[in-house]
């Protein structure tokens, strides 16, 4: 039996490795790079077939719809982003943990052939993004009649 430990099943109470590597870039410009790219890894999602479309669901928490952006991009590209602001900082404050990410984020997945580009539909609703997208209704095959010549 393997036992996989990440940041969600954390069982044997490791330190976190993005907790480690922020404190190694403790107020250097990499630090600001670094918290960049945990916000653009953190955008959890899931995505599910249906006999009728293909739903994706990304966790969006704290954030207005005009701050995210859905898009196909060239042939079969969906595309989702946008950013989490950074809190302001005042002089007087004592940070104990930061742990929220903040940073713009982006998420791309290569639709499938039997998807309808044309109707895709997004909404937010309680920090989750939901695209929906049909699928195309597959051709039946007719039967025609060739008038012999």
């Amino acid at each position: 039996m393997a036992i996989y430990v990440n940041r969600r099943n954390n069982i044997w109470n490791m330190p976190d490795p993005m907790d480690i590597m922020m404190n190694f870039f403790e107020d250097t410009p990499a630090r600001s790079i670094a918290r960049d790219a945990h916000a653009l890894a953190s955008t959890n999602v899931d995505w599910k077939e249906t006999p009728t479309e293909h739903v994706i669901k990304a966790d969006l928490p704290g954030l207005k719809k005009e701050e995210v952006h859905v898009q196909v991009e060239g042939d079969r590209t969906l595309s989702i982003s946008g950013q989490r602001k950074h809190e302001e900082v005042q002089k007087t404050d004592t940070w104990h943990r930061v742990e929220r990410s903040s940073g713009q984020f982006m998420r791309k997945f290569r639709l499938p052939e039997n998807a309808n580009l044309e109707q895709i539909s997004a909404q937010v609703q309680d920090g989750v993004l939901t695209v929906k997208i049909p699928k195309l209704e597959k051709q039946k095959p007719h039967s025609r009649t060739i008038e012999i010549g």
